[in-house]
């Protein structure tokens, strides 16, 4: 996947308790856990507002998570013991990190598969 400029950070950085990356395309305001690594987050919720001001959500794991919680929900009635996955708005990526997830991101948005995995916020 290549990536244009516009899909680079122009601004990254703490607006508590969010954690907001910006570029020319999108804004995406990650919710990591209270002195969560950014570079290992693999849990996140992330609300993002495009170009166009329309808001989207996810909530985004790495597979290592997904795997660690279906082994943690083994023996257990979550999940059926942890023998499936699943949620509504859920994106799972190879690698943790803000900067990982806001790089697929990008790429959804760029390769316009975007609103197919991310949920639309309807304003009432």
């Amino acid at each position: 996947m290549s990536h244009s400029t516009s899909s680079e950070p122009i601004e990254r950085g703490w607006d508590e308790p969010w954690y907001r990356v910006r570029t020319e395309e999108f804004q995406a305001s990650f919710l990591p856990g209270d002195g969560e690594d950014l570079g290992e987050v693999c849990n996140v919720d992330v609300s993002v507002t495009l170009k166009d001001g329309s808001r989207w959500t996810a909530t985004v794991f790495t597979v290592a998570e997904v795997e660690r919680l279906m082994r943690l929900w083994e023996g257990t009635d979550e999940a059926l013991g942890g023998r499936y996955f699943w949620v509504s708005d859920g994106l799972i990526v190879r690698d943790p990190g803000i900067d990982s997830m806001t790089d697929v991101i990008a790429g959804l948005i760029e390769n316009d598969e975007f609103t197919d995995v991310f949920q639309r916020v309807i304003n009432n």
